[in-house]
């Protein structure tokens, strides 16, 4: 029987985040993960403090925001990959009006440093933006597929790494710990994304799987060096590809590819750029989100030791830095998680 301080399950960016506490405090564990991508590896890999829909600061960005920009440059040098590069968001002005609120939500003090006050004039004729943008500053690309190709290497390097699906029939708890096939452990964190419906130890209405699908284009005459945000996100990718989306669909935890959306992507993405393009590839990934839309952090009575980390939703890049070190106070400390983020908070919601 091997013995390792902690199993954790799911290489997305929860489980990436939650190792790095591990390896700071010198734990030893083990990671488990398929190796098929999740929500993390289908994201636009975008790195944004603010709501762009209504000039709003994120839940708790003021807080989230630096940790995780100094956590993500220390692990780009760490890792020694550059995927999180430093870039601009250009919000395109639909309004006079969207643009006095803009500034008057530039004055707040917390969205200070982030929305900048001073308007950016279109000069690219492939994008129809008369009024301009707002620029969204202390924003950044992660580049998803290099992260996780990333991380998979480093932790084979460093021998704790699992490529296989989790069997749940597998786990058992014994004397205050986890035993899953020959690893004993002191505790197991499920950081599954949205495949933790699947786990037989999970409170299923916890979790509202929301789908989101995925044009890739390739577009020689866009020429982006900024994100770009209109109805939707385009997302410079390279050798004039961009990602661009995504949809929403609420309840559904299917990866099948819909005409639909892609229609729908389309027809926004044809409301503020002028220029031909093709159509590439489409791709879905599913969030995992809350009615409430915070976390779901920590372990239910009656399993002490099967901890998750889930519920990040859309911001998962901006906050799973931060609640990784709050859900390791938590399990080593005896910190108390808030109410707010308490996964066991969900006990009393209606399915």
């Amino acid at each position: 029987m091997v013995e390792k301080d902690y199993i954790v399950v799911g290489l997305g960016i929860a489980g990436i985040c939650f190792c790095e506490q591990l390896l700071r405090h010198d734990k030893s564990f083990m990671l488990i993960d398929s190796g098929i991508g999740g929500s993390t590896a289908k994201s636009g890999g975008v790195f944004n403090p603010t709501v762009l829909k209504r000039f709003t600061a994120a839940w708790n960005a003021s807080e989230f925001h630096p940790y995780a920009y100094n956590f993500y440059e220390s692990l780009s040098q760490k890792i020694q990959i550059d995927f999180f590069e430093e870039k601009s968001i250009r919000r395109i002005f639909k309004s006079i009006e969207e643009q006095n609120n803009w500034t008057v939500a530039s004055d707040k003090i917390d969205l200070d440093g982030f929305l900048s006050s001073t308007f950016i004039k279109n000069s690219n004729p492939a994008i129809d933006a008369p009024l301009g943008f707002g620029e969204v500053l202390g924003t950044a690309q992660i580049h998803t597929e290099s992260l996780l190709t990333g991380y998979r290497e480093y932790l084979k390097s460093k021998e704790k790494l699992i490529t296989e699906n989790f069997e749940y029939e597998q786990l058992h708890q014994k004397d205050n710990c986890v035993v899953y096939k020959n690893i004993l452990a002191k505790k197991i964190i499920f950081a599954e994304g949205s495949k933790v419906v699947e786990n037989p130890f999970f409170l299923k209405k916890s979790l509202i799987g929301n789908k989101g699908e995925y044009i890739v284009i390739k577009a020689a005459d866009l020429k982006l060096t900024s994100l770009l945000k209109g109805p939707i996100y385009v997302i410079p990718m390279g050798e004039d590809k961009y990602k661009v989306g995504s949809t929403y669909r609420r309840d559904d935890y299917s990866i099948n590819l819909t005409e639909e959306a892609k229609d729908e992507i389309l027809s926004k993405l044809k409301s503020f750029i002028n220029c031909p393009f093709e159509v590439i590839s489409q791709e879905a990934g599913v969030r995992p989100t809350t009615k409430d839309h915070r976390p779901l952090l920590g372990s239910l009575e009656e399993n002490p030791n099967l901890v998750f980390f889930n519920g990040l939703g859309s911001r998962g890049f901006l906050m799973a830095p931060l609640l990784s070190e709050i859900l390791y106070k938590h399990l080593e400390d005896g910190e108390p998680l808030t109410e707010e983020i308490y996964i066991g908070r969900t006990k009393n919601w209606k399915v």
